[in-house]
């Protein structure tokens, strides 16, 4: 879950690699560093925290003119944040330095081997004993790549690796396995990073390396080697991404302008996906008779996204009639599964890069399922496992915590969920036809809601001082107030914590006193609706102060509720794409006022590469 970037050519390299990591803050940013080579000489520079301290270190050494370098962004996952564990790590010999994203996971073997040749180690990480392998081999390799090549067979796990070697000034190694490392083409020189943002303004073209091929990088071009060693050629894409993307177009956050991005992305789904009054799913790769034929679908997802697959199971045995299992990925892989060769598989992931999702996927495409992967990044690791792809289309999301992207998996899910039902026949023309208007007013009520925040950002200055919150709703909504409170204490570190509300009682009611606020996510129309009309009068009478998420317009609400937040009247199966808003935006009001860095909250990191 670091972030890396190297540059070799004629240009400024510091520079170029400082700001390559900036775009990739959102992968760690506990430490970083560089290494540049001037004179045949590394100059190393550390720094601990936030990026800014890094450019400091820079301002002080303002003579360095490198035109060959490596940069590092940490999100620590081996020894606490220091200046020894930061990145680059450099061999004993001092001829070798290295950047690395992943985990190496014999890393503690292979330390004992080298320790007992001789070997010193200053520093906990497993990406220290990456380039003091790197330099033994260097021992017996014909070659720089030979040497990177021989230690990567010994590597168990996931890492991206750029390297430099003294004794082969014009070279800059890149190299990976089930990490994303990509190499882009520039006028100026050569390029390879985590993420295609760190690339922008640099190159025009650029490819993304496969397992166990190298890019060794000149000033003058690219040549790929497998794991052999043979030289193939490998095309390049065309790079796209504008500027606009990695701006904040105004406004303070990159959170809040996701948040205001929701309603386009909606209205570009619908718009992709509903034609002439149906739903159209070309690159979903089942037939009608292959879908009348499922007996299961499972989800695996992370975070986020496993609270829109929870959604997703909703809509989905609703309308289509499907028995669905929902499991966090990182639990789906270490149990037993039955075959059953009428399963459908989806995997969820912003990114396509989470480790314990793409190893999910993994496992059930050795079982026989058909493999459906719904995702924002089309050319990322979790598509290659991948029978069928759903592209979410939401565009870069910068900010750590997920807001837009969580919008445009729900509505892929409504999606789905709706040409299920329409191949299966599960339902009546009417009602979908019905559900799909409903669907289309969505973008137009969520544009309501962004237009008018001053009720929750006067919620958001009453509740700040809160030092736990507690979120609950029935039905499709349990996962709105699991997603809201996750995303509170993500970005305000607020303890917050959802739970269906009939299991209030069942002990969280014993948490319940005047501090404690209670945030209901309740909806007319729901059968559950009066239901937690009684839950939240069983937490009035604790004295919890209570706040309403609803779409109802009854007064008497506000003699019960302490704060009602007021969202567009929709059905109450589709509600979870409009009561979301408000909280994401009491999530970033909050933080905001707490004074926290809103786009990047402590410890957290937004493509989670590691298991």
């Amino acid at each position: 879950m670091c972030g890396v970037v190297g540059f070799i050519g004629s240009e400024n390299t510091a520079e170029i690699l400082f700001n390559g990591l900036k775009t990739l803050e959102y992968r760690g940013y506990d430490s970083a560093g560089l290494a540049l080579c001037q004179n045949n000489s590394f100059h190393i520079l550390k720094a601990v925290g936030k990026l800014e301290n890094l450019l400091r270190e820079m301002q002080k050494n303002t003579s360095l003119d490198a035109t060959m370098g490596i940069g590092h962004i940490r999100w620590a996952t081996h020894g606490a944040p220091s200046l020894a564990n930061a990145h680059p790590h450099i061999s004993n010999d001092g001829k070798t330095v290295l950047v690395h994203n992943g985990i190496i996971e014999n890393y503690k073997e292979l330390k004992a081997d080298l320790s007992a040749k001789g070997y010193r180690f200053s520093s906990d990480t497993d990406t220290e004993v990456a380039v003091v392998q790197i330099e033994d081999e260097l021992k017996s390799a014909a070659s720089f790549p030979q040497a990177v090549r021989q230690a990567m067979q010994k590597f168990r796990g996931a890492f991206a690796f750029l390297i430099m070697n003294k004794d082969n000034p014009q070279m800059l190694v890149a190299a990976k396995r089930n990490a994303p490392l990509l190499v882009g083409r520039g006028e100026k020189g050569m390029m390879a990073a985590s993420d295609v943002p760190a690339l922008a303004g640099h190159v025009s073209k650029f490819a993304y390396l496969d397992d166990d091929e190298l890019a060794l990088l000149s000033p003058q071009g690219m040549v790929f080697q497998n794991a052999q060693g043979s030289v193939f050629t490998k095309p390049l894409q065309v790079l796209s991404l504008s500027q606009e993307a990695l701006s904040k177009n105004g406004f303070d956050h990159f959170m809040l302008k996701e948040i205001n991005e929701q309603p386009a992305i909606v209205r570009s789904l619908l718009q992709r996906f509903l034609v002439q009054g149906k739903i159209v799913m070309p690159s979903f790769n089942l037939s009608a008779q292959e879908i009348e034929n499922l007996t299961k679908i499972e989800i695996v997802a992370c975070g986020t996204s496993l609270h829109a697959a929870t959604v997703g199971k909703y809509v989905i045995e609703e309308l289509a009639d499907i028995p669905v299992e929902v499991e966090a990925a990182s639990e789906y892989i270490y149990r037993k599964h039955p075959k059953n060769n009428n399963i459908l598989l989806i995997g969820v992931s912003q990114s396509g890069e989470t480790a314990d999702t793409i190893s999910a996927v993994k496992l059930a495409k050795q079982r026989g399922a058909h493999v459906l992967v719904l995702t924002n990044r089309e050319d990322s690791s979790l598509v290659r496992f991948a029978d069928s792809v759903l592209g979410l289309n939401a565009g870069l999301e910068i900010s750590v915590a997920a807001t837009k992207s969580y919008t445009a998996q729900l509505m892929m899910f409504y999606l789905l969920a709706l040409y299920l039902t329409q191949e299966r026949k599960t339902q009546q023309h009417d009602v979908l036809q019905k559900l799909q208007k409903n669907l289309m007013a969505v973008p137009v009520q969520m544009e309501e809601i962004l237009a008018d925040t001053k009720s929750v950002q006067r919620c958001a200055e009453k509740y700040a001082k809160a030092q736990d919150f507690i979120y609950v709703s029935r039905g499709v909504n349990v996962a709105t107030a699991l997603e809201g409170a996750l995303k509170l204490k993500e970005i305000s570190y607020i303890n917050a914590n959802a739970y269906p509300a009939g299991e209030l009682k069942h002990g969280p009611i014993a948490l319940l006193d005047e501090k404690m606020p209670v945030l209901s996510v309740l909806m007319p129309g729901s059968p559950n609706y009066d239901k937690l009309l009684s839950n939240s009068q069983e937490a009035k009478a604790r004295h919890a102060r209570l706040i309403a998420v609803t779409s109802a317009r009854d007064k008497n609400l506000k003699s019960l509720f302490d704060d009602v937040l007021q969202v567009p009247e929709v059905p109450e199966i589709l509600s979870p794409l409009t009561a979301n808003i408000p909280l994401q935006l009491l999530a970033y009001f909050m933080a905001n006022k707490l004074g926290r860095d809103v786009d990047k909250p402590r410890n957290l990191a937004k493509s989670v590469t590691v298991e």
